[in-house]
């Protein structure tokens, strides 16, 4: 029996092409723009709200507080943690029969890469494992047995529990009522590695 890491799971024998794209900055214009306009229609509004109230406030004052309460929206929705999904569901990868979807594999390597957080996270709290880590690991040994037998817990439940066995597929399917040890988790991990 070959010895598979993860990092083999995600690697592929067809990598893209290393392309470099060049540097768009209509983007990043596009958006400077966008934020202009938006403060600016804010700015108007809340100049005839006050107006038609009888208050008085200068412009430069009003323009600040719209754009700090944009700024603070901004920075508010980029550090927000993930959405949390509810136990049981499992996400669709998008891949359509006969086609290479470089999509799927990214989102992919991305949630593996971030599992430092929700490892911190789930520290001691059993149902944020469930809600975020346990998923990720289904996905994963989903997207193992895939690629390596071409099937899933979701399209072949019979021989995906067989691949599994016993204790990883009632790891997966019902969630524990304490969070996993380090120790636990490496167990787990090879398990993963074996299928």
């Amino acid at each position: 029996m070959s010895s598979t890491s993860i990092d083999d799971l995600l690697g592929s024998d067809e990598e893209r092409p290393a392309t470099v794209e060049p540097r768009r900055s209509g983007g990043r214009i596009r958006a400077v723009l966008k934020f202009l306009a938006v403060t600016a229609a804010a700015s108007a509004v809340v100049v005839a709200v006050l107006r038609a109230v009888g208050l008085t406030v200068s412009l430069e004052v009003v323009v600040a507080g719209v754009v700090a309460v944009l700024t603070v929206h901004r920075v508010s929705r980029a550090l927000a943690p993930p959405p949390t999904r509810r136990v049981g569901t499992r996400l669709n990868s998008g891949e359509e029969p006969g086609t290479w979807n470089f999509g799927a594999r990214d989102a992919l390597r991305t949630a593996i890469n971030g599992w430092g957080a929700p490892l911190e996270w789930s520290a001691g709290k059993p149902e944020r494992f469930t809600s975020v880590l346990l998923p990720r690991l289904g996905e994963l040994a989903d997207e193992r047995m895939r690629q390596r037998h071409g099937l899933t817990r979701d399209s072949d439940p019979v021989r995906a529990r067989a691949l599994l066995g016993e204790k990883l597929w009632t790891f997966l399917e019902t969630p524990p009522r304490r969070t996993p040890s380090p120790r636990d988790l490496a167990a787990i991990v090879a398990d993963l590695e074996k299928i």
